[in-house]
């Protein structure tokens, strides 16, 4: 199996391996942790939910909306701080494109 990711990676080092696995773990828990505190931040809590007819459902996808750009940022600096910017750029660039939000990675023209 570990052969194989790093076949599909791109990446012949299992350090390199276990620095990714690293990178995607800190993100992760970052990511998740701010969420909370980004949403009652913006003034939405749980409580916001009760009354609401598949209040929690609605809360759940609501953090989730958060966590996804925060994590996208997170990712690549960490990945920076990692020495992985290179593998996690084109990993954000393929990720973005299978979204359907490709337009992000467009380049404008130089004429």
């Amino acid at each position: 199996m570990i052969k194989r990711l790093k076949e599909k990676w791109g990446i012949s080092s299992n350090a390199q391996l276990v620095v990714i696995f690293i990178v995607f773990a800190i993100t992760g828990s970052v990511s998740a942790k701010l969420a909370t505190p980004l949403l009652n931040f913006l003034g939405v809590e749980p409580i916001d939910f009760v009354e609401v007819p598949f209040g929690k459902a609605i809360y759940t996808l609501l953090r989730i909306f958060i966590v996804f750009p925060i994590y996208q940022i997170i990712l690549i600096l960490v990945a920076t701080v990692f020495f992985q910017f290179k593998f996690f750029w084109e990993f954000e660039k393929k990720f973005l494109k299978r979204m359907g939000l490709k337009f992000f990675l467009k380049k404008k023209n130089k004429n």
